[in-house]
């Protein structure tokens, strides 16, 4: 069972061009399902193979996961994963048609990106200078970098070295589908970048042979969990009452960037989005924002 979702995820690789991230999203969603029809199996006291896999088994599988609470956005996710493997099994010719193609998601409603104010922005910046913590340097650049860039947190911490030119004021990330990307970024974060290089990264790092240019404490390339974590000591001690994620500044970027009067396709372009469709979603939040604006100056319109 193993051997069959091993092949579909080097497919998705080869052949979609998948980032590895999706890749590991798929594989735990996959071998999920295939623990759940082992332990089913167990019952009957036989281990099926894939091709015995059912609409019914299916079914049962949702069934499984809605008894375990599990949130609508997740079982849905885990429906498209099975969908996309079963699809892969009948075009190879492992099974003789899909069994699952008919079987619905859980209906999802699509929630609004949820960025945070200039000034709630500004009061995040400020905090690693006012800790004693050692990387406060590093801290600094990373967020200044984020907010300035929009990059996702998994292309933040994939950077190298040679991937931001201080002089030249941009930074060269991949994105989805290993997509390159050039993005401008402002002074004031190529600075904190390039104190961060010459100060506190030549103390962090172990071996010269390390190209990561965000480092953990032992030397080693920053992962999307310890940043995770750094940004949630930061938005607590800067009293943010909104639930800061890594995702928050890189929807803040856009939507301040379109109340700022960026076109939608350059604002595109900077996040990566294959479809226009996607960024179009931070539009309505600057109608909200300039509708709450309005609202605020002309009590009586309400």
């Amino acid at each position: 069972m193993r051997e069959a979702i091993n092949n579909f995820l080097d497919y998705l690789i080869v052949e979609k061009g998948l980032s590895q991230n999706t890749r590991v999203a798929y594989r735990n969603d996959l071998e999920q399902l295939a623990s759940f029809m082992q332990e089913e199996a167990t019952k009957l006291g036989a281990i099926p193979p894939w091709a015995s896999f059912s609409r019914q088994s299916m079914l049962s599988y949702l069934l499984n996961l809605k008894e375990r609470n599990y949130a609508p956005t997740t079982v849905a996710r885990k429906v498209a994963a099975a969908k996309s493997f079963f699809k892969f099994m009948a075009s190879e010719g492992i099974m003789k048609t899909n069994p699952i193609q008919d079987v619905s998601s859980p209906r999802v409603g699509k929630s609004l990106p949820k960025p945070i104010s200039v000034s709630q922005v500004r009061r995040l910046l400020e905090q690693p200078a006012k800790q004693s913590k050692a990387e406060a340097k590093r801290d600094t650049a990373i967020l200044h970098l984020l907010y300035a860039s929009g990059m996702r947190v998994s292309e933040l911490v994939s950077l190298n070295l040679d991937d931001i030119d201080v002089a030249g004021g941009y930074v060269r990330c991949f994105g989805k589908g290993n997509k390159e990307r050039i993005i401008p970024i402002h002074e004031r974060a190529t600075s904190a970048v390039e104190e961060y290089v010459k100060e506190d990264r030549p103390r962090l790092v172990q071996s010269k042979e390390e190209p990561a240019l965000f480092l953990n404490a032992r030397g080693e390339r920053l992962t999307r969990q310890g940043l995770w974590q750094i940004l949630k000591g930061y938005a607590k001690s800067a009293e943010l009452e909104t639930d800061i994620t890594p995702h928050t500044l890189r929807h803040s970027f856009a939507t301040h960037m379109l109340n700022g009067g960026a076109d939608l396709r350059s604002v595109q372009e900077l996040l990566g989005h294959a479809n226009i469709s996607t960024t179009q979603v931070y539009t309505y939040l600057t109608t909200e924002h300039i509708r709450s604006s309005y609202d605020k100056s002309h009590p009586r319109a309400r």
